[in-house]
């Protein structure tokens, strides 16, 4: 008996999603909520699972295809035995066969990973760039994953690769035409709209990271083995936050119409880097959290962006955000803010420079802070004071403990 596979409910006010990638072929066996495809929404990719045990059935939709909520995209032969014929992947219409890239694009590590892939290669610790994808376009497969971790060569890999086009050894000038993601598109509208909309202004200041540092030297080993999991810096600036939105409220607010909403929460949205571009979950209630706890939440955010398993409910809301550039080397940038938000503030790298202290030049460990900001609800002196807070609070970790 033929099961239809359709795209399932994906959240709130989302009818529609794009295909990205088929993770089994049309004649391979699978078991019952085994992933089969991978869909990318506005905000997440989520895998749809097969519904039964059996064989897969043909495709109703090919990769790139937009898909609406209920649509039928597959087809599952229901009942049929553990292991698929051998020759029946084969069997399959030749619009179906897939030719692996050329050695020239055999290590490309900017092509898309789906989020079964993308899980498989975080748990078996390998680098993806080292390994010759023989899925549609030279994608990974998990086939070639599992084939790379045991030291065998990916399947078909010899055959498709001979059947590849080749490329020219000297003075080939290529280019290549991808179409960008649901997701990447909507990062692209909302930031683009935020510049058309808000009054954009980025107001910056220097702090010492010197007692942060001491604090966090002194006591993470005690703090992760009390809590399982590692004293970073994001738990102190969130708590310098909440610090500083008590005193200054427009920052934590929004504009909704000819209204101006003040949130008597902190829902902090944390910029993390997912394969498929920058995600914003979001750490609710950060104001009454412990350090710990925002740790904890920030650390499983980090996880679950890696590997594509972040939900609809993990990105919806946030009233700030908190954008950490100085991971990937960042000296100062002005960053953009997150529509409906009217506040963002921009963590920088930490370098030693030179710092005048009781009329004497030391070396000190500085980092930039930026704070991008809506100017047509916060005016510059709030801004100023805002980022002041946060400044001392980081300077002085006291402040945090003694609520001042």
């Amino acid at each position: 008996m033929s099961t239809e596979v359709k795209v399932p409910v994906l959240g709130e006010s989302i009818t529609e999603a794009t295909l990205g990638q088929w993770l089994k072929k049309p004649g391979e066996a699978v078991a019952i909520d085994e992933p089969i495809a991978s869909l990318e929404t506005d905000k997440v990719a989520v895998e749809v699972p097969s519904p039964v045990a059996g064989i897969m059935g043909a495709y109703a939709v090919e990769e790139g295809a937009t898909v609406n909520v209920g649509a039928v995209i597959a087809s599952i032969e229901a009942g049929a035995g553990a292991t698929a014929p051998a020759k029946a992947a084969t069997s399959v219409a030749p619009a179906m066969k897939t030719t692996a890239a050329p050695a020239a694009e055999a290590e490309n590590s900017d092509l898309p990973l789906s989020p079964a892939v993308r899980r498989l290669v975080l748990e078996l610790d390998i680098d993806p760039s080292k390994i010759r994808g023989t899925g549609k376009d030279g994608r990974l497969t998990k086939e070639d994953v599992l084939a790379a971790a045991k030291g065998a060569p990916a399947p078909s890999a010899e055959t498709a690769f001979t059947a590849a086009p080749t490329t020219q050894a000297t003075g080939a000038r290529q280019e290549e035409r991808v179409k960008m993601t649901r997701l990447r598109q909507t990062i692209a509208k909302r930031l683009k709209s935020a510049q058309d909309t808000a009054a954009l202004l980025t107001t910056f200041n220097d702090l010492d990271m010197s007692a942060v540092i001491e604090a966090r030297a002194t006591y993470k080993d005690l703090f992760e083995k009390k809590h399982g999991v590692r004293l970073g810096f994001m738990g102190f600036f969130t708590k310098a936050v909440a610090l500083a939105a008590r005193d200054v409220p427009s920052v934590n607010a929004k504009i909704e119409g000819d209204e101006i909403v003040y949130h008597n929460y902190l829902d902090v949205s944390v910029a993390v880097s997912a394969p498929n571009g920058l995600v914003v979950p979001v750490v609710r209630n950060a104001d009454a959290m412990s350090f710990a706890q925002i740790e904890k939440a920030i650390g499983d955010f980090g996880a679950k962006a890696k590997a594509g398993t972040l939900t609809m409910e993990d990105m919806s809301g946030g009233t700030f955000t908190i954008s950490n550039g100085g991971v990937f080397g960042s000296l100062m940038s002005t960053p953009i803010i997150n529509p409906p938000q009217s506040a963002v503030l921009g963590l920088h790298r930490i370098e030693d420079r030179p710092v005048v202290r009781d009329g004497q030049v030391v070396v000190r460990p500085m980092m930039y802070l930026a704070l991008s900001y809506d100017h047509r609800l916060i005016d510059g002196r709030e801004a100023v004071t805002f980022l002041k807070i946060v400044k001392e609070a980081i300077e002085d970790p006291t402040r945090l403990l003694i609520d001042l």
